[in-house]
C-alpha cells in the first residue's frame, strides 16, 4: 500500500555558484508521480560533505549547471511505485541518487538502479554510510597490497574519510598513523582503532622511522596537501605509494625529487567520483556491500555531530563551519529521526 503523499515538498537550490549561505534557498516544488520503472523516494537524512559546497560554489569535479538542487548523499525510503516495480522494495531504505540533488524531501529514481540499505541501522548512520567510507574502502585497497602488521600513515585523520580509515585499518589488521593539526581528538581516534596519533609537524618522518624500525609506511593517503604532503612521502618506505585525494591546504607542493628517485615512491591521485563512473552497477552494488556490511554487524561507527531540519540549513552551514568531530546532517523530519532512537 501506498504512503499518502503531499502535493508539493521543499527542496535546497541554488541559482548560481556562490557562497553557499548566500545562494541557496528553501524551494516549493511539485512532488513527481513515479512513471514505469520508477519509484518515488522520501528523504531522510543527508550530511553536509565539503565536496556538497565545492558544488555550490562551482570549485568541486564536474560542477552542476544551475539552477541546482544540491547535495549528492543521502538515505530515504521508497513510498511509492511506479507501474512494473516489485512492491518488495516498497517503505526501504536506499541511497538517494546523487544526480538529482540529495538536499530535497522528494525524487524519482530508476528501481534497477537502487542501492538497498541494510534494515535496522539508524538512518544516520546511513545518510553518511557511502561517500567516505567507499573513498576509505578503496584508498586501503586499490594502490597496494597491504598485509596484516603493515604500516600507512594519513593525515586529517579526524576527517570523515580519516576516521573511516582507521576503522577499516584496524578491521585488516593494519598499522594506521593517524596526523592532525591540534590533538583533541587524540582519545577518539584511539578509541576507533588508531594505533598512533601524532601532530601534523617537520618531526613525523623521524617518529615514523624510529616507529617502524627504518623501515616506513607501505601507504600514505594525503588530503591535506602544502608541507603536510611532502612529510608524508618522506614517511614511505621504498616503493611506497603516496596517494591525494584531498587539498585542504591551497599552498603549493614541493615535489619530492630525492623520494621519487632514491626510493622509488610513486605519487598517484584518487577520485571516487570518477572511479565510480566506471563501475558497473552490479560493481557499484558489490562495492556498497563491502562497506555496508560491517556498519551493520556494528564493527564501525560513521560519527554524527548534529541533525538540522532542511529549513534550518544556514544554521547547518554555520556548525559544519565549527570545529566537531562528526558529520552535520539535514533531515527530512529531524524529529522524526530522533523518535526512532
Amino acid at each position: 500500500m501506498n504512503k499518502e503523499i503531499p502535493s508539493s515538498h521543499k527542496a535546497l537550490q541554488y541559482q548560481a555558484y556562490g557562497d553557499p549561505s548566500e545562494v541557496l534557498s528553501l524551494i516549493e516544488l511539485p512532488v513527481p508521480e513515479p512513471g514505469p520503472g520508477e519509484v518515488l523516494i522520501e528523504m531522510q537524512a543527508c550530511p553536509v560533505h565539503p565536496s556538497d559546497l565545492g558544488l555550490i560554489m562551482g570549485s568541486y569535479g564536474r560542477p552542476r549547471t544551475p539552477p541546482a538542487i544540491a547535495g549528492r548523499e543521502g538515505v530515504g525510503t521508497v513510498v511509492k511505485c511506479g507501474p512494473g516495480v516489485d512492491a518488495k522494495v516498497m517503505n526501504r531504505p536506499v541511497a538517494l541518487p546523487e544526480d538529482g540533488g540529495a538536499w530535497q524531501e522528494y525524487q524519482l529514481a530508476k528501481a534497477d538502479d537502487l542501492i538497498l540499505f541494510p534494515a535496522l541501522v539508524p538512518f544516520e548512520q546511513l545518510a553518511v554510510s557511502l561517500v567516505n567510507p567507499l573513498s576509505a574502502w578503496r584508498l586501503l585497497n586499490d594502490f597496494e597490497y597491504l598485509n596484516a602488521g603493515d604500516v600507512m600513515i594519513q593525515n586529517a585523520g579526524n576527517s570523515a574519510v580519516g576516521q573511516s580509515v582507521i576503522q577499516f585499518a584496524k578491521k585488516m589488521g593494519i598499522q594506521c598513523i593517524s596526523l592532525v593539526r591540534n590533538l583533541d581528538s587524540v582519545n577518539h581516534l584511539k578509541a576507533l582503532g588508531s594505533t598512533e596519533v601524532w601532530p601534523d609537524d617537520d618531526e613525523v618522518p623521524g617518529r615514523t622511522q624510529v616507529f617502524t624500525g627504518g623501515k616506513g609506511c607501505k601507504l600514505a593517503l594525503n588530503s591535506v596537501g602544502g608541507r603536510s604532503a611532502l612529510r608524508l612521502a618522506r614517511c614511505l618506505c621504498p616503493g611506497g605509494v603516496h596517494v591525494t585525494f584531498g587539498a585542504m591546504d591551497g599552498s603549493a607542493v614541493r615535489f619530492p625529487t630525492r623520494n621519487l628517485i632514491f626510493d622509488d615512491v610513486r605519487l598517484v591521485g584518487f577520485w571516487l567520483d570518477r572511479w565510480r563512473r566506471k563501475q558497473s552497477p552490479a560493481g557499484l552494488r558489490n562495492a556498497c556491500e563491502q562497506v555496508l556490511q560491517p556498519l551493520a554487524m556494528t564493527e564501525i561507527k560513521h560519527s554524527i555531530d548534529q541533525v538540522f531540519n532542511l529549513s534550518e540549513f544556514k544554521d547547518a552551514l554555520t556548525r559544519n563551519a565549527e570545529p566537531r568531530m562528526g558529520k552535520v546532517l539535514l533531515a527530512r523530519d529531524k524529529e522524526f529521526l530522533e523518535s526512532l532512537q
